[in-house]
């Protein structure tokens, strides 16, 4: 890969990405694969005005012996040193970026259970700090081929023609053109224009479905807005949460969803794949499940918490979008979810709440935000998927057609 387009690539992800402003500090989570382009990405932190950049490896080969030898009392024990570093988070807010470049099936065959008993242990420790948190930084995910996440996209390329067709296909994703910001601010207005005229319908409900077995409708909060592209901070700083994006969100109303939805590609979940699955929702919450592949992993996830069971996110994306166009199954939520529509179960967003500024914790419950230790999204678009919106004063207003915008 030519390294004036991994530049582009990596001053993309720092200025229209995170954001950064002069004085802050920075912290990039990343794991091994790439470290050449780390160190772009940390200079061009730098040189937008960075006070500090810290780089947190990570590694999946270390990750699952820690899940094999380490106790459950030990795995869901947060340290003081790991409690100290989110104070000085909370305190300091720095810009996050995130660099994604894991094997899809990279810790299959761990003790799912176990991890999943000690992320119950750890999470009301974590909660507060990233509560404090929530909407006053920036922070970005961003993508790098690994070689085992590209050898699971491109099996038949050898390892170093597999990483740069991975390569290929992430650049396009993220639109490196001969002006990426340019590109970029382009495609955020596109975005904002369909939040707009979606937001003016004051919908209800949308009732999707299609002929692969989706016939499920979920109703929306009066005080919600759609959200998509670039989002702003309390404090006003502009930031690009992901990098690509093509969806078109909100946030739906708590327990109030009737249906079965059929996945239209398989989920990466805990470093392993949950593949045909469908999911049927009575009275709000998940009713059933069904998967050919890691059934088990999909019912250990419903069951983290109360709020895993209901939804915190509706998407919509058009079978148009350039990265379902490219035909490229990426097994990495961050492109599929933006080839396709999809659901996520778990966490809403405070954000999608118009003045979310002026609400607290305690209001957005009341107003319907569900509250989870999870977030996951799964795809459900298709090309014959058809959404109909059914507004607040009676309407019925398409919203999909054959998989793609209505409107």
């Amino acid at each position: 890969m030519k390294k004036s387009q991994l530049k582009k690539y990596a001053k993309l992800v720092v200025k229209m990405g995170v954001n950064v402003r002069r004085g802050q500090e920075v912290v990039i989570s990343a794991a091994l694969d790439q470290p050449e382009f780390v160190t772009m990405v940390a200079e061009e932190a730098y040189k937008a005005g960075a006070s500090r950049v810290t780089v947190e490896w990570g590694h999946q080969p270390l990750a699952r012996i820690g899940v094999n030898y380490m106790s459950l009392d030990t795995l869901g024990t947060v340290p003081e040193w790991q409690k100290a570093k989110m104070q000085h988070y909370v305190d300091k807010l720095p810009a996050q970026i995130h660099i994604m470049s894991q094997d899809p099936d990279g810790l299959k065959g761990i003790d799912q259970a176990k991890a999943a008993q000690a992320q119950v242990k750890t999470f009301p420790i974590m909660k507060p700090y990233r509560d404090a948190m929530e909407n006053k930084y920036q922070w970005t995910i961003v993508a790098v081929p690994g070689e085992g996440w590209a050898k699971k996209v491109f099996p038949d390329l050898p390892k170093k023609k597999a990483v740069a067709a991975l390569w290929d296909a992430i650049l396009t994703s993220a639109r490196i053109t001969d002006n990426p910001i340019k590109s970029w601010k382009e495609h955020n207005a596109d975005i904002q224009k369909r939040c707009e005229y979606l937001d003016s319908l004051n919908l209800d409900y949308l009732h999707f479905k299609s002929p692969e077995g989706t016939d499920f409708k979920v109703w929306m909060i009066p005080e919600a807005r759609w959200l998509g592209g670039g989002e702003t901070t309390i404090s006003g700083r502009f930031y690009n949460p992901n990098m690509p994006t093509e969806e078109t969100f909100t946030t739906p109303m708590k327990g109030k969803a009737e249906g079965k939805v059929v996945a239209s590609m398989p989920l990466s979940y805990k470093g392993e794949l949950i593949e045909d699955f469908s999911v049927t929702f009575k009275d709000g919450k998940v009713s059933a499940v069904s998967a050919k592949r890691n059934q088990n992993l999909l019912e250990q996830m419903i069951s983290m918490d109360e709020g895993a069971k209901m939804l915190g996110e509706v998407a919509l994306v058009p079978f148009e979008s350039p990265i379902r166009q490219s035909g490229v199954l990426f097994y990495n939520t961050l492109f599929d979810e933006n080839a396709a529509c999809h659901l996520a179960l778990g966490r809403g967003f405070s954000n999608a709440i118009k003045n979310y500024d002026k609400y607290s914790k305690e209001d957005f419950a009341k107003l319907g935000v569900n509250e989870s230790m999870i977030h996951v999204d799964f795809m459900i678009g298709t090309r014959e998927l058809t959404i109909t919106g059914f507004s607040r004063d009676g309407r019925q207003i398409p919203i999909f057609k054959h998989g793609s915008w209505a409107f």
